[in-house]
């Protein structure tokens, strides 16, 4: 059971050929330390069913992310400067897609920060699109405070 004492504001935007889109989630969830990792884990609801849910987990270390999400066998590693060849689970089957990340700056903190992330995905070395992710992360205020 996850804790939920951060609110995470999560910014995600897509460019694919000409088409662009932005999507984003605010939600709450936990932000841990381990080992000089931060751990920041929040929960996402299927659209088609949102009694459903999977815990996603970004693992944050030094000029890497890693991204798992519970139930399924989406594992995607964005580390700057590197293309990396991960699962991703569409839903109805598992793709593997190149994930090269451009840019990757944190300034988390303690107690929460701001992480950005500029990366491409290519299915069969073939370039599907451009992304960029923000995720801010702070304590959420007592109720009544």
């Amino acid at each position: 059971m996850l804790k939920e004492d951060y609110s995470i504001a999560i910014t995600g935007r897509q460019i694919y050929e000409e088409d662009s889109g932005e999507i984003t989630l605010n939600t709450v969830g936990t932000y841990t330390e381990r080992a000089g990792s931060r751990f920041i884990a929040y929960r996402e609801y299927e659209e088609e069913n949102p009694s459903i849910s999977h815990t996603a987990v970004l693992k944050v270390e030094n000029g890497k992310v890693t991204l798992i999400r519970s139930g399924t066998s989406t594992r995607l590693i964005l580390e700057e400067g590197k293309r990396h060849l991960c699962l991703y689970d569409m839903g109805y089957g598992t793709v593997t897609v190149g994930v090269f990340t451009s840019e990757l700056r944190s300034t988390l903190r303690k107690k929460g920060g701001i992480l950005n992330i500029k990366y491409t995905l290519d299915i069969d070395s073939n370039f599907s699109s451009a992304n960029e992710i923000k995720i801010e992360v702070k304590p959420r205020q007592a109720v009544g405070a």
